[in-house]
């Protein structure tokens, strides 16, 4: 029988980083519970798992000729934000020595992180550094979906690089860092609504506002092109779901009843915002819509993020029911603002972040966040600590303000750089994103054409002498599903 080790007390140095050697043990993981370790590789790999769900999710809702480019670029959030995390995004973000603003760089390059504590005794350095990686990589993948039909994907990789470390990495450190204003003002969010939505979604914005309006965009056409393929909508979705128990339940930084907690707030804010979606949009059209569903179960996800770890289960219902209702209202902003955002990315991530927090003030309870060993005073408006919503709308209003006027700054800046023009010629716009950029196509086929117009000049010019018109309607259709 093998005997089970105590777990011990850290007693390294907490200040500053450290190997953790300086401990004199020859076993560091004395000093850990591999339950909650296990526990954490697990959420890190389920936020991992959301980024493609991203990928999936935009290139669904995109046209198909530049579906695949939405999907690449996803994925090079991650390895982009991976090397920028490793080499100075964690040391700007939580290093323990900064100031009110900002990280050192104390850690860059993660020097000297692998043992010590951070962000809670049950985690040592690296594990939490692994898990709030992903969280960068997934902000600006929800973003980037804003260069959807005529974004080139060179200025994108770089953009990706410069606003993760200017946009991303301070609105995380004032939020999350025991250092940071945000924090030390008493601003709640548990698991991103300020540093992962409200500044993608801003971001998404932004993007759009410098990018312009893709070519043949109607202000007055309500929707001018349709998803192209709505399974790949629904299977984003899945992942995003899925993986969101790893984001909020996760943020509770170890296997406890709080993580728990926040899960199931989670399921119950996705369902109850679901619902609410897909019945404002069956009142319009007496029609059940699946991306109405799929866009509201997201919206329900976004709005439960900063509050899940802090609000009880009728406090996510409610929450559920108003982001859906929000971020439905909200797709209609783009309309009223005259901006072409693809996407939606602002209604669901941003209005939705915006939502969370401001919510978060009204039915977050201490008991609930003591769920995990710790201590807190009141919170919320339910128990009568009115205060917090103004900490609430400060969160708020920095992360909106800071996102989006760094990010048309970036946008700016590079666009003056001799080939990192912003977006793509008329010529490739039309042609398509994932002709002109990628070489590839997401569906492995020829196109005879790409244009319904010229589908009478493809059939006349393939269809033998002879031939009965029943076969060349048979060919027509073919034609148009090519």
């Amino acid at each position: 029988m093998d005997v089970l080790k105590r777990q011990e007390e850290y007693n390294g140095t907490t200040t500053d980083a450290s190997s953790g050697w300086d401990t004199g043990a020859t076993d560091l993981n004395v000093f850990y519970d591999t339950g909650h370790m296990a526990f954490m590789i697990i959420c890190a790999v389920l936020v991992l798992l959301m980024i493609p769900g991203v990928g999936l999710f935009y290139s669904g809702l995109a046209r198909r000729k530049s579906a695949l480019e939405l999907l690449l670029l996803s994925m090079i959030s991650v390895a982009v934000v991976g090397f920028q995390w490793f080499f100075w995004g964690y040391s700007l973000t939580f290093s323990r020595t900064g100031n009110a603003f900002l990280g050192d760089m104390s850690m860059i390059g993660l020097q000297k992180v692998i043992a010590e504590p951070n962000g809670a005794s049950t985690l040592p350095d690296i594990l939490f550094c692994l898990y709030q990686g992903m969280f960068a990589s997934i902000t600006p993948a929800l973003a980037i979906g804003a260069v959807a039909d005529r974004g080139r994907v060179l200025p994108a990789i770089v953009f990706i690089f410069i606003w993760t470390t200017v946009v991303y990495d301070p609105i995380a450190y004032w939020t999350w860092n025991g250092n940071g204003w945000l924090y030390k003002l008493g601003a709640l969010d548990f698991a991103g609504g300020g540093p992962v939505h409200i500044s993608s979604g801003t971001c998404a914005l932004a993007y759009s506002i410098m990018l312009g309006k893709r070519t043949g965009y109607s202000r007055t056409a309500g929707m001018p092109w349709r998803p192209h393929n709505v399974t790949n909508v629904v299977i984003g979705t899945v992942f995003l779901w899925v993986g969101w128990f790893g984001f909020n339940g996760g943020s509770a930084l170890g296997m406890n009843i709080r993580a728990i907690m926040a899960s199931y707030n989670t399921q119950l804010a996705a369902c109850m915002a679901a619902l609410a979606w897909i019945l404002l949009d069956y009142r319009l059209e007496k029609k059940w819509s699946t991306i109405g569903f799929c866009s509201g179960a997201i919206s329900g996800l976004v709005a439960i993020t900063p509050a899940a770890g802090f609000v009880t289960p009728w406090g996510a219902l409610i929450i559920g029911i108003v982001g859906g209702v929000c971020c439905n209202f909200a797709t209609k902003l783009k309309f009223l603002i005259g901006v072409d955002e693809a996407l939606d990315i602002f209604a669901v991530h941003g209005i939705g972040g915006m939502v969370g927090n401001i919510m978060t003030g009204v039915f977050a309870a201490s008991w609930i966040a003591k769920l995990d060993g710790a201590e807190w005073g009141p919170l919320g408006w339910i128990e009568h600590h009115w205060v917090q919503m103004g900490y609430q709308f400060a969160g708020t209003v920095a992360a909106f303000s800071w996102s989006f006027v760094l990010t048309c700054l970036i946008l700016f800046l590079l666009n003056l750089v001799p080939g990192l023009s912003l977006r793509a010629t008329p010529e490739e716009e039309e042609l398509g994103m994932d002709d002109c950029q990628l070489g590839e196509f997401a569906y492995d086929y020829v196109e005879l054409t790409r244009h319904l117009s010229d589908t009478a000049s493809v059939i006349s010019s393939q269809v033998p002498p002879g031939v009965g018109s029943s076969a060349a309607s048979s060919h027509e259709k073919g034609a148009e599903t090519v």
